[in-house]
């Protein structure tokens, strides 16, 4: 029986909107000139919590991204979804033509919250007033706070349907909700989708904002932000000695990926080969993984595996990097079991350091820096690392981008509730250089 061709995944497309950039070219810019996406929160007022910064997208009209009819059906991260998607679009010099759109799939890593303030406010206020809900008086005249438009708004895949419906996408599709890892899955059930033969191209990537009363209130109590409200700049130090805490985001990414041969045919620009992922699930805590980096190791080992890729070519890790005190330590040491003597060697970074943490949105976010990275022969720096942590120290790229020919490069992201992701690409050369071997 003759073995079937293991189909390779290109990136031909990229876009992004992020708490430094409305699309790909501006971000990647303030990254490389140290620039910070972190400051007051203005969307709403936040002088009663603790946190009162956050890293949210600034200056960004939805009405680019969207009509009139469509923004009443959507929330908030939905326009920041469509035009990271049409930019992806625009980027790879392909569309889902309706001859093709079968072939077309969609995958997202779906933000964690849909329900606005002010609607869970007006529910209490009409049928909870004394703390005792009245299911009754709701059954009765429900309509009176709860409306068609508001319930599409609040559907975990409301924004896939926008996305399905505004390129008539008609193939495999699927929406992953797993905490700060949605977006790294998403990516990598597309590639695997290719790669069995279920779709020839996907759009995949990741949306989230959490930035509102419920999402601050509800990370504050967790007691997993930052409370550095003078220095909003300096408040995200991952693997620094200080570190004490995350720095909510916002924003959404999304690759334009297919099959190989078919975008090399085509004459495509090629960012990077899609070509591994690792995806487990620990259950040590909610909010923390395994000080010994259990869970990030087997996914880490399983990514390598299932590229059939060295630790010798990994020439860049861009970590989950939350700068909390415990993901910090977990992550290098996780770096440390599966790399060995070769794990100080290996320029490590966080992106998170100038763009805060983007939840589900970040391992999408960090996958497309990466392509870039690979594309641009530069690794982003970690900002804000001034106290060395001894239980952190790997090359944290410290002194600002680096300049460096990268082969192979990993992208790590782990969940709350113990999800952990972790994907790999590699360089067009290095990737034709392993087909030729193959």
């Amino acid at each position: 029986m003759k073995l079937r061709r293991r189909r390779n995944v290109a990136v031909t497309g990229i876009g992004m909107v992020t708490p430094l950039g409305h699309d790909r070219d501006s971000t990647w810019a303030a990254l490389m000139a140290g620039r910070s996406g972190l400051a007051e929160i203005r969307s709403f007022d936040a002088s009663g919590f603790p946190a009162r910064i956050a890293a949210e997208v600034k200056g960004f009209d939805p009405r680019r991204a969207c009509d009139t009819r469509s923004l009443r059906f959507a929330a908030r991260f939905t326009p920041f979804a469509l035009a990271a998607a049409e930019e992806a679009f625009v980027d790879a010099g392909i569309r889902p033509l309706p001859a093709v759109a079968e072939r077309w799939g969609l995958v997202t890593g779906t933000g964690m919250m849909t329900s606005e303030v002010d609607f869970l406010h007006r529910v209490q206020k009409t049928y909870a007033p004394t703390g005792v809900f009245d299911t009754a008086e709701m059954g009765r005249d429900g309509t009176r706070v709860f409306s068609a438009v508001e319930f599409a708004q609040q559907q975990m895949n409301s924004t896939l349907a926008h996305l399905l419906r505004r390129y008539g996408i008609m193939g495999y599709t699927a929406s992953v909700h797993t905490a700060c890892a949605s977006g790294g899955q998403a990516l990598g059930l597309a590639m695997k989708a290719i790669r069995r033969g279920d779709a020839d191209f996907v759009l995949a990537g990741g949306f989230d904002s959490m930035i509102n009363p419920m999402g601050l209130g509800s990370f504050c109590l967790l007691g997993a932000l930052s409370t550095d409200n003078e220095t909003p700049e300096r408040a995200s130090r991952p693997f620094d000695l200080t570190r004490a805490g995350f720095v909510l985001g916002e924003g959404a990414a999304f690759l334009v990926l297919e099959e190989w041969r078919h975008a090399r045919d085509r004459g495509a620009r090629i960012y990077a080969e899609l070509a591994g992922e690792g995806n487990t699930l620990s259950s040590y805590r909610i909010t923390d993984s395994h000080p010994s980096g259990d869970g990030a190791i087997q996914a880490l080992r399983m990514c390598l595996g299932d590229a059939k890729e060295s630790i010798e070519t990994v020439d860049y890790i861009n970590a989950h990097g939350t700068s909390t005190k415990m993901n910090d330590i977990s992550e290098t040491n996780a770096i440390k079991a599966i790399f060995g003597p070769r794990a100080p060697e290996i320029p490590t970074s966080s992106t998170k350091s100038q763009m805060g943490h983007l939840i589900a949105a970040a391992g999408a976010v960090e996958g497309a820096i990466c392509a870039l990275a690979i594309q641009r022969s530069t690794i982003p720096m970690t900002a804000n690392r001034r106290v060395p942590d001894p239980e952190c120290d790997l090359d944290y790229v410290v002194e600002g981008p680096r300049e460096k020919p990268l082969r192979t490069v990993i992208s790590n992201s782990f969940g709350f509730g113990g999800s952990n992701s972790c994907i790999l690409f590699r360089s067009p050369a290095h990737a034709e250089a392993r087909m030729g071997h193959a």
